[in-house]
């Protein structure tokens, strides 16, 4: 997404100018394809609209799998696992991203497979689990590695590995 100006070192998130964002959102709000579905979930998401992402995310996995590819219908998943995260509900998108990054590397479908790893970590990250969130942001970046990801993709991800080692050291030191 255009939209992200960086990362939060400590949680992890999209750092965004919310005016941009919402613009962004009343400018495709009417728009029905799949790109503008997800789009506009990943943009309620990131302005804490998270009501109004869940519903709509659920509508978008539903579209992709009437009208989609199955590499369609997996990004669909992840965003939707996304917005359980951001909910709180932990577990549950532990699960889907899980599943989603198991299907893709089954496939061949590398950046989405990394794609999926990567929130993966973000989820357990965001859950207290720094082993897990390890665990999948460095096979992230051993698949963006595989893929031929940009350099700026590799630096999110080992700014996630690192901000995991800090947690996981301080966890450790207070435990």
């Amino acid at each position: 997404m255009g939209y992200i100006r960086g990362y939060d070192r400590d949680d992890l998130r999209e750092l965004v100018d919310l005016a941009e964002c919402a613009a962004r959102l009343e400018e495709i709000a009417e728009q029905r394809s799949l790109p503008a579905l997800l789009e506009r979930v990943w943009l309620l998401k990131v302005l804490d609209r998270l009501d109004e992402a869940l519903a709509l995310a659920e509508t978008t996995v539903r579209q992709a799998r009437m009208a989609g590819t199955r590499k369609d219908v997996l990004r669909a998943r992840v965003l939707h696992a996304t917005i359980l995260q951001y909910r709180g509900a932990h577990a549950a998108a532990e699960q889907e991203l899980a599943a989603c990054a198991e299907e893709a590397e089954g496939q061949g479908w590398i950046t989405i497979a990394a794609f999926a790893h990567q929130h993966h970590g973000r989820n357990a990250y965001d859950a207290g689990d720094f082993e897990t969130a390890r665990e999948s942001f460095k096979r992230s970046l051993f698949l963006r590695r595989e893929a031929g990801a940009e350099d700026r993709e590799l630096e999110i991800t080992l700014l996630a590995i690192d901000a995991t080692e800090r947690r996981r050291t301080t966890q450790l030191v207070a435990g």
